[in-house]
């Protein structure tokens, strides 16, 4: 299942926002503080609206997602002054062709708790509609506004298909030194490790003939990139019982050679993360920057290494990508269609379409990164100053 379209209103820093003909693999760029994340982040609230009760230590649906990010008045856009229903709407195209729409409305009860209820909730598979809510139970039992049919296995089994695709969304920013030093930080790794805390819990926790296949592919992958590298290897340790992943590098004394993941360098260790995470299931993969920590030509073949992955993969998995790499956006493969740009104005964040004179420049063979990364960059960058008078 691929996410086609995706609409907000009042979502963050997004009061009223439509974002069409989204591709197997779709960039995300804009400046600063333009929402680049915020934009991940409403495929990642549908997601922790959709686990069920059980999955998470601390549970799912829609009252959770929202107080994980702070309540509404946070996660609310801060323009929204009359109108204050936060809705989010995704258009998806699943295995066979068919269309699905899901639509979720949401607001503050107003009243003494401020429980956040259901405004509405749509679902659509080629046109024809399969749930709309608030319906006559609902009217008759408010309180069953305060969950969504998304959440409740019960309930969605005319779109349980949504349910499990939302449901089963990686996000992935890997932070290095999270990985590394998570013995002394105490082992305390945020629910659905968005920065790969936990990443060798999954690599321990996938079966060995598959595991080591993508050891064997990554290993590949590095010998290219990373000097003196020669092997790449899983160890558990024969005294605490935790993962390691091991490599081992040429030296004068060849026993010596085997460095464990808390030795690597940081774009080391989230290459291989990275990597991992590419050829891991085939569900939604939202990518936050990937470019860091990594060096520039590696960069810019990251595209292409995406590209065939998709490619050579059963189904083809779907991957948003936010970037601000101009080594990235070098890749004349990637066409316009696969870039969405965001702009800020006083009324929130936009898609900024192409102008006639980029098209131009497109059309010449300049990158998408050449044409449109000079138009998101600060206007008064030059101005820029430290004073440490």
């Amino acid at each position: 299942m691929k996410i086609r379209t995706l609409n907000l209103k009042n979502w963050m820093n997004y009061q009223a926002f439509k974002s069409a003909g989204f591709q197997d693999r779709m960039f995300i760029i804009g400046p600063n503080a333009s929402g680049k994340s915020n934009f991940l982040d409403a495929l990642r609230f549908l997601r922790d609206v959709a686990l069920p009760a059980g999955v998470k230590p601390s549970g799912g649906g829609l009252q959770k997602a929202v107080n994980d990010r702070g309540g509404l008045s946070r996660l609310r856009c801060l323009n929204a002054k009359q109108d204050t229903e936060v809705l989010i709407e995704a258009e998806l195209e699943d295995d066979s062709g068919s269309t699905w729409s899901y639509r979720l409305g949401f607001k503050g009860e107003g009243k003494a708790n401020n429980r956040i209820v259901v405004t509405q909730e749509y679902v659509a598979r080629d046109g024809v509609g399969v749930l709309s809510r608030p319906d006559s139970d609902d009217k008759k039992d408010p309180e069953r506004l305060t969950q969504t049919f998304l959440e409740l296995t019960n309930a969605n089994a005319k779109f349980r298909l949504l349910s499990r695709f939302f449901s089963e969304t990686v996000y992935l920013h890997l932070v290095p030194q999270l990985l590394k030093f998570a013995n002394l930080i105490g082992g305390n790794t945020i629910e659905n490790d968005p920065f790969g805390q936990g990443f060798l819990l999954r690599v321990s926790a996938t079966g060995e003939q598959t595991r080591n296949a993508r050891l064997r592919r990554i290993q590949k992958a590095l010998d290219a990139v990373v000097p003196q590298f020669k092997e790449l290897r899983f160890k558990q340790d024969s005294v605490t019982g935790h993962p390691h992943i091991e490599a081992n590098f040429e030296h004068w004394r060849s026993t010596c050679a085997w460095q464990r993941e808390s030795q690597f360098s940081d774009g080391t260790l989230r290459l291989i993360g990275l990597l991992w995470s590419l050829m891991e299931g085939s569900s939604l993969l939202l990518l936050e920057e990937p470019e860091l920590s990594l060096n520039e030509e590696i960069v810019r073949h990251l595209p292409h290494l995406i590209q065939e992955i998709q490619r050579s993969a059963k189904t083809g998995r779907q991957i948003i990508i936010t970037t601000h790499s101009e080594a990235m956006l070098s890749d004349l493969s990637i066409p316009a269609e696969e870039v969405v740009r965001l702009a800020l104005d006083s009324k929130g964040t936009h898609v900024k379409p192409l102008d006639e004179q980029e098209k131009i420049m497109l059309a010449s063979g300049l990158s998408v990164g050449e044409v449109l990364l000079r138009s998101i960059k600060p206007k008064n960058v030059n101005q820029l100053k430290l004073s440490l008078v």
